[in-house]
């Protein structure tokens, strides 16, 4: 009974460790291909907002909610960069980061949209921004974060429970190459007190030392 309980008790262990492990990915040639990165540029989130139809009707239509999500995106752009920027404040960040505005507005001047963001390759889009690398993700809720729920970080064990209210993923590719360089995923679950920019900073913390530009980061 000893030697089962134990066995059980490992292969959680294993379990929880793998489903840890499996939430940040680093390309093995990370350093190979980065190593000249000087300047990162972090695009407008995709998000999407799984709401219900009496919510879908409240925030004026299908029309509406897309308005939402577009706005809700340039707010976790803005955070993600916000943070990225107290990184390179504190020196615990190795490259510097392209000014939100101007990458903004570089996308428009090269008629690049919210909606059609995700056509281009990441190597296109480095391109047209002037930078080494480009940060980029996604952001699945049933809620609006600006609607003033309070949101909190949870770790999902493999599987999605009853408080999992949705998932965002941040990513990174090379400017040259369009080589996916690092990617975290990472589940959500709905608490009290937060904000966009608590959330971001929230998920960021978890990851930010094993992102390989972070000058804490080890293999």
């Amino acid at each position: 009974m000893k030697t089962f309980t134990l066995l059980a008790a490992l292969v959680a262990v294993t379990t929880l460790s793998t489903a840890q492990t499996r939430e940040i990915y680093t390309n093995a040639n990370f350093k190979t291909l980065a190593k000249d990165h000087k300047v990162l540029a972090v695009l407008p989130f995709k998000t999407t907002l799984q709401l219900r139809p009496k919510e879908v009707e409240k925030n004026g239509g299908p029309a509406g909610v897309a308005a939402l999500e577009k706005r809700e995106g340039l707010d976790v752009q803005s955070a993600v960069h916000s943070y990225f920027l107290k990184r390179k404040e504190s020196k615990d960040l190795i490259v510097d980061v392209q000014d939100v505005n101007r990458t903004n507005a570089l996308l428009e001047r090269n008629a690049v949209t919210y909606e059609t963001l995700s056509s281009f390759m990441p190597e296109e889009l480095a391109k047209m921004l002037g930078v080494d690398g480009i940060v980029s993700g996604t952001f699945e809720s049933t809620q609006p974060m600006s609607n003033g729920a309070a949101i909190a970080m949870s770790l999902a064990v493999g599987f999605a429970g009853p408080t999992n209210t949705g998932k965002t993923t941040i990513s990174i590719n090379d400017g040259k190459t369009g080589d996916l360089l690092w990617k975290y995923d990472k589940t959500l679950s709905r608490g009290f007190g937060s904000n966009t920019s608590t959330i971001i900073t929230t998920i960021m913390r978890k990851a930010s030392r094993q992102l390989p530009y972070d000058k804490d980061y080890r293999d």
